[in-house]
């Protein structure tokens, strides 16, 4: 694509900076595959993520090829403008990919180049469209899960459970899990972070006799030779047999394994995002919601539904591992009871999944909610929930009136004004 016309403004270089930019070869036939690897050794020396390195060094081609193979240094901020300018009214991409396009070139000239660029007032930028999540009844969350089996089931049960992004939960590692303390770790969550998350007791048996096939599966694989799974850049340079203990294998491995081309080591991945998302796909067609609900979905949905439950929003906000919080979360009493404290609404499902003894769903096992009944409330309660709105809930005066989903014939008060909690038997009718 030729350059666009218009008056150009060109980066304001230091004395060293603009030394450094008269050296480089105006050709880009020589200069860039060598750029390229300056951003990935760039990525690499920070100890980025690996998809980090792939979309910077996609974005940084992008950029050079569309200025007809320039060499960034010799481009300035309305070339930048430009490129992204073209990726909102040409490309028409989402606001969140034209950001990462942003923050990859913004990386390129201050981490790779040394050069900072001036504000960039004259980008067009991409709209942001205003969705709200996908939130699943607790009702339809166990329709979902009786649908699924085996790996996706533990895995979608977990991720509402616990709370967990999709990629968080398939990167767990099997030393991440404490069945004792019902805690999960969060290694290098979004932002780099980790966190603590709840280990739901509905999951626990189900996690217990999967992870003993995986075990068995792992000492095949080093039986074999194998048995090597990736590790974190300084665990695996400090620590280099560790990438065949247990404690580092992942929770929920592949089904193949691979050859890694630098070690040469015979490895064995963590189960591919996609293989979940088709499954949960699939499952929310077979349970009949007409809702888009995603793997993601179950997250939002935990969220809900512990707020529901009487929990306040900077708990959720700590178990969910947000960066930040609103004003109006700010200003919500904390009731500090961290993970230990907070019971799953996934433990709520227990009857509905048709987990028995075991705790355990069988390959193709299709039971569950299915066949699951909600317990009558009697009089003023049975004609409140009656009317209320898809949460089981609705709101009269300062107060919000709810079923507990849990436990038969009991009502549940939430005072709005105070956070209070009460509790009560149906027959006895509704609290003033």
């Amino acid at each position: 694509m030729a350059e666009p016309a218009g008056p150009r403004r060109i980066i304001a270089f230091t004395p060293q900076q603009s030394a450094a930019a008269a050296r480089v070869p105006t050709g880009a036939a020589t200069s860039e595959p060598r750029l390229l690897d300056r951003v990935r050794i760039a990525v690499r020396t920070r100890h980025y993520s690996r998809r980090t390195e792939k979309a910077y060094v996609a974005w940084t081609r992008r950029f050079v090829l569309f200025h007809g193979k320039r060499h960034p240094a010799q481009l300035g901020a309305s070339e930048v403008e430009a490129f992204l300018s073209s990726l909102a009214t040409e490309g028409q991409v989402a606001a969140s990919t034209q950001n990462q396009a942003l923050a990859a070139i913004v990386f390129l000239y201050r981490e790779v180049l040394d050069l900072e660029l001036p504000q960039l007032a004259e980008v067009v930028r991409a709209k942001r469209p205003l969705r709200l999540p996908t939130v699943l009844r607790r009702d339809d969350v166990a329709r979902v899960l009786a649908q699924m089996s085996g790996t996706p089931w533990l895995v979608s049960l977990l991720q509402y459970g616990a709370g967990l992004r999709l990629l968080e939960c398939l990167r767990l590692r099997v030393k991440d899990i404490d069945f004792a303390g019902h805690l999960v770790r969060v290694r290098e969550g979004k932002g780099n972070r980790d966190r603590v998350a709840i280990l739901p007791a509905v999951v626990r048996d189900a996690l217990r006799v999967h992870l003993a096939e995986v075990k068995a599966q792992h000492e095949r694989d080093l039986a074999e030779g194998g048995g090597f799974v990736e590790l974190p850049t300084a665990i695996a340079r400090k620590f280099p047999n560790a990438a065949r203990e247990w404690g580092w294998q992942w929770v929920f491995p592949a089904t193949r394994v691979y050859r890694d081309r630098e070690s040469r080591e015979v490895r064995r991945h963590h189960l591919h995002e996609t293989v979940l998302q088709r499954a949960v796909k699939a499952a929310v067609a077979a349970a009949g919601l007409s809702v888009r609900a995603i793997c993601h979905t179950f997250r939002h949905s935990l969220a809900t539904h512990l707020l529901e439950d009487g929990y306040d929003i900077r708990t959720v906000h700590e178990l969910l591992g947000h960066r930040d919080v609103t004003t109006t979360m700010i200003d919500t009493p904390v009731l500090n009871r961290g993970p230990s404290g907070v019971r799953s609404p996934a433990d709520r499902l227990e009857g509905m999944l048709g987990l028995g003894g075991s705790g355990r769903r069988g390959e193709g096992e299709r039971g569950g909610a299915s066949g699951a009944t909600w317990p009558g409330e009697p009089g003023e309660l049975s004609g409140l929930l009656d009317n209320a709105d898809s949460r089981g809930a609705e709101e009269r005066g300062n107060r919000v009136w709810s079923r507990n989903l849990g436990r038969e014939g009991e009502w549940r008060h939430v005072d709005i004004q105070t956070g209070t909690t009460r509790r009560g038997a149906t027959n006895a009718g509704l609290p003033n």
